[in-house]
């Protein structure tokens, strides 16, 4: 099942499962419609209850009619493995960023999460602004210690995330946080796609375009630590949360590692696909002030 929050053109924000080219409004299934982390939260069975409604007498919209929102909008955690495709991690060795023996692990505060076609924020203060293509996950229940061959238990469904980059600002900080969580720079989405439809989710393509020129090309399959691994190795640390996006890391092609370096500028726009999850989509703009939105 495809599960989306959107908005329609009377401004009501809705849930609703894709099928196709159309939504079909499940709101009054839904205990809250903010956030479809906290759906989980309260009803680890919701996904497989809303996917059992019939379709027939449910309001429909067309795709071209509505607004897609972020699916996630408030997890208590968002975080991004780095380096974990080979491909990627041997272009950031010719610019000096050597990999660790270790999986490394960072955050994205979650106040940089938008959704599709909303606007990458480029602000005064950031001279190199790049694009990462990864699969991204939400977590569906409470979870610590998780054997890896239980992982994908775990796992509510998958989405696209872009894990937009201050590369200037990446430097400054051996964490990485600061120049990887300014507002925006954290699209998610278009929707969330659960396991059942997905199938492996370790044999994927994902694709990434800036104007339409292809920059990214590779298949999950090729990710050094794989998502039972990622899952497993973040819980012998902390609590995992229903609602937390985990992001799986992005392969070769990022602006900074091109020769020149190509970072995103006013008007680019920047195209995910991911196989069997879709399309997520957003523009840069150059912003004085910050804040996100259309």
């Amino acid at each position: 099942m495809k599960i989306a929050r959107f908005r329609t053109r009377n401004g009501d924000v809705q849930v609703g499962k894709i099928v196709g080219n159309t939504a079909y409004e499940l709101t009054e299934y839904c205990a809250q419609v903010d956030c479809l982390g906290k759906l989980v939260a309260a009803d680890v069975t919701i996904f497989d209850r809303l996917n059992a409604v019939p379709l027939k007498g449910l309001t429909q919209y067309d795709l071209d009619d509505i607004q897609l929102l972020a699916p996630v909008t408030s997890p208590s955690k968002f975080l991004a493995i780095g380096l974990n495709y080979e491909s990627h991690a041997e272009e950031s060795r010719r610019i000096g960023v050597q990999p660790a023996q270790s999986q490394i692990w960072f955050n994205k505060q979650v106040s940089c999460i938008v959704g599709p076609d909303e606007y990458i924020d480029r602000p005064p203060v950031v001279e190199q602004l790049d694009y990462e293509a990864e699969l991204g996950l939400m977590i569906c229940r409470r979870g610590r210690n998780i054997r890896p061959e239980d992982a994908l238990d775990y796992v509510a469904g998958y989405m696209i995330v872009n894990d937009v980059s201050a590369r200037d600002w990446q430097k400054r900080s051996p964490t990485w946080t600061l120049g990887k969580s300014f507002d925006t720079h954290g699209p998610i989405g278009p929707w969330l796609v659960t396991p059942e439809e997905v199938g492996d989710p370790q044999d994927l393509a994902i694709t990434l375009k800036v104007n339409g020129e292809l920059r990214q090309q590779a298949n999950t399959a090729q990710m050094i630590h794989d998502i039972r691994a990622q899952i497993s190795y973040l819980s012998e640390v902390m609590t995992l949360m229903p609602g937390d996006i985990i992001a799986t890391g992005t392969p070769a092609g990022v602006g900074v590692a091109m020769e020149p370096p190509q970072f995103l500028d006013e008007g680019d726009i920047v195209t995910i696909d991911i196989e069997r999850i879709g399309q997520l989509s957003n523009t840069v703009r150059t912003n004085l002030f910050s804040g996100a939105g259309k």
